[in-house]
């Protein structure tokens, strides 16, 4: 596999972009766009919250939540919030906390909670020395209190699938959500095998909204 496509696999954009061309997934993409002071504001105008987060990276690394407000402007960085009177102000003190890697901006999804922690899910699916794809875990991962980023190495809590899924919503919801999870992996999958052959190792980042839908926020590829 040549650097080319090594580096294509790592971007958010180029699987982002992928998943966006077929009808099924497009609708549990939530609405992205590349980082710039004028995408910013647009989406802060029709969301009210999005998240930032650098085209390639992963951990929660440089993930900023940015929110408006009735007025109000408010990014958090990891555990801090800051608060500004106008965009112009929030914008600048947001460049400060950025890098000058590439980011872009994601509209910012509500999660489900389990006593007021954010909690999503990573679905790995492997490819089998027989050519099948399986998936090998299905698990939630609950943020550390005051944290609105999932990640173990954040200090989230790691939990079965069924439990997130059960404590966050209802017994009776879990075979659906996970139906649901297992059939957005297997679709996506056959998108980004035909657009980026050779991938053997997919890891999905699912969350569930307060209103039970499902959003694909990454998929983390580990090529061959």
């Amino acid at each position: 596999m040549g650097t080319e496509q090594g580096r294509q696999l790592a971007s958010k954009w180029a699987k982002t972009e992928a998943l966006l061309s077929h009808s099924r997934i497009a609708p549990h993409i939530p609405p992205t766009r590349m980082f710039s002071k004028v995408n910013l504001n647009s989406m802060l105008q029709s969301h009210g919250m999005v998240v930032i987060k650098p085209v390639r990276g992963a951990g929660g690394n440089g993930v900023i939540k940015v929110s408006k407000d009735a007025g109000t402007y408010k990014y958090t960085y990891y555990s801090k919030t800051s608060s500004f009177s106008t965009f112009d102000g929030m914008y600048q003190s947001l460049l400060s906390k950025k890098s000058s890697r590439r980011y872009l901006i994601q509209k910012g999804i509500r999660l489900a909670t389990i006593g007021g922690r954010p909690i999503d899910y990573r679905v790995k699916y492997v490819k089998q020395a027989t050519g099948q794809w399986a998936i090998t875990a299905i698990v939630g991962r609950l943020a550390k209190p005051g944290l609105f980023v999932t990640n173990i190495c954040r200090g989230g809590t790691l939990l079965s699938g069924s439990e997130g899924i059960r404590r966050s919503f209802s017994s009776g919801a879990v075979g659906s959500k996970k139906r649901e999870m297992r059939l957005l992996t297997q679709l996506s999958t056959e998108v980004l095998e035909g657009r980026f052959p050779g991938i053997g190792q997919l890891g999905f980042d699912y969350g569930i909204d307060r209103n039970g839908k499902i959003w694909i926020f990454e998929v983390n590829t580990r090529p061959q």
